[in-house]
């Protein structure tokens, strides 16, 4: 595969974790879960969070998965832009 081609997906690997961070933030204001952007946002990230969410156990009341999710989507970013 070209070089370009796998920063193209680098880059939406790392957009998408950024929107992985943006869903635990909202997570903190459970207000947040009735508008229509953030509704938009679990759409998005569900099919990846729902399994890590399943996978990985809380710590207490801790639900450590997206952190652990977004530490490996930014390794696999990095590793395809190669920075």
């Amino acid at each position: 595969m070209s070089q370009a081609f796998l920063e193209y997906i680098g880059w939406l690997i790392q957009i998408f974790a950024y929107l992985v961070v943006a869903r635990a933030l909202s997570s903190w204001f459970p207000d947040a879960r009735r508008n229509p952007i953030v509704m938009l946002l679990y759409q998005v990230t569900d099919p990846v969070m729902i399994p890590a969410s399943k996978l990985i156990p809380r710590i207490g009341m801790i639900d450590i998965s997206p952190m652990i999710v977004i530490i490996i989507l930014f390794t696999i970013s990095k590793a395809l832009t190669g920075q």
